[in-house]
């Protein structure tokens, strides 16, 4: 199975790649995050940043969620994210294990999740002026099984960006899941769209769309909100708010988060 697994993912790791080569410019030295450049993180909304940590620096994200569904209700945290820039216009990811704590309800076992590298590469703008980006991981069998399931995963996914100008911004990411525990011929496909808002020069704002869809099953949809506040250049606070569209996606969930860079460092 872990052999199915990673056959899986380096073809979509292949072929995501070249559709980044074909629609977009190789990134120069210059044209990616610069160390002098405002945090970009890849939270508090589904879609992630299209942008690198600068090389050199390293990026810890932070927060906590509270999740309602119709079986109960779960808290987990810490949600941590490491990010360290490797090289210019790429960085590897490192996502901790996250513990799970039921509230109330059958919302299921107590635990922690998988542990979950992966590595991310920059690419320049395409000629519509969108911000491409590529990351493949994988998912370690580390966590409790009732929590994140049994056996090896791996994902793949293009998060991008597109700035509409007056300080609104269009993205979206597309990540093809390979769960574990749910076979290698059922993978889940994450297709999501925010739409952002810039206040001031500190804040955003989003309001965004997210949708799970397993090859076999009914898909989960969500609807997601939130905002962030940039206390300095390389620190941030986070929340979101976000409700389901159906039974398959929570009914409600309530998170907040913190960042924070160094630069320099590697």
């Amino acid at each position: 199975m872990a052999v199915q697994f990673m056959q899986k993912i380096f073809v979509l790791t292949l072929l995501a790649l070249a559709a980044e080569r074909a629609c977009a410019v190789e990134a120069e030295d210059g044209g990616c995050h610069e160390g002098d450049a405002a945090i970009a993180t890849d939270r508090p909304d589904v879609t992630n940043s299209s942008l690198v940590v600068p090389q050199g620096s390293v990026q810890v994200e932070n927060g906590i969620n509270w999740t309602v569904r119709q079986s109960g209700t779960v808290i987990d945290a810490s949600n941590t994210r490491l990010r360290f820039g490797v090289a210019s216009c790429t960085e590897v990811l490192l996502d901790l294990p996250n513990y799970f704590h039921p509230l109330r309800g059958s919302a299921g076992a107590a635990g922690f999740s998988d542990l979950s590298p992966a590595i991310k590469r920059q690419f320049g703008h395409s000629p519509d002026g969108i911000e491409w980006s590529a990351t493949v991981g994988l998912i370690l069998p580390t966590g409790a099984t009732r929590i994140a399931g049994e056996g090896y995963g791996a994902y793949a996914q293009i998060p991008w960006s597109k700035d509409l100008g007056a300080g609104w911004g269009l993205s979206g990411m597309f990540t093809a899941f390979l769960m574990p525990g749910a076979g290698a011929n059922n993978p889940t496909l994450e297709p999501t769209l925010a739409l952002e808002r810039q206040v001031g020069s500190r804040a955003d704002l989003f309001v965004e769309y997210v949708a799970d869809h397993p090859r076999r099953g009914v898909a989960g949809q969500m609807f997601d909100s939130g905002g962030a506040f940039r206390i300095t250049a390389t620190q941030q606070i986070d929340f979101r708010a976000g409700f389901g569209l159906n039974r398959e996606a929570p009914d409600h969930l309530f998170g907040l988060g913190y960042s924070f860079r160094f630069d320099h460092l590697l």
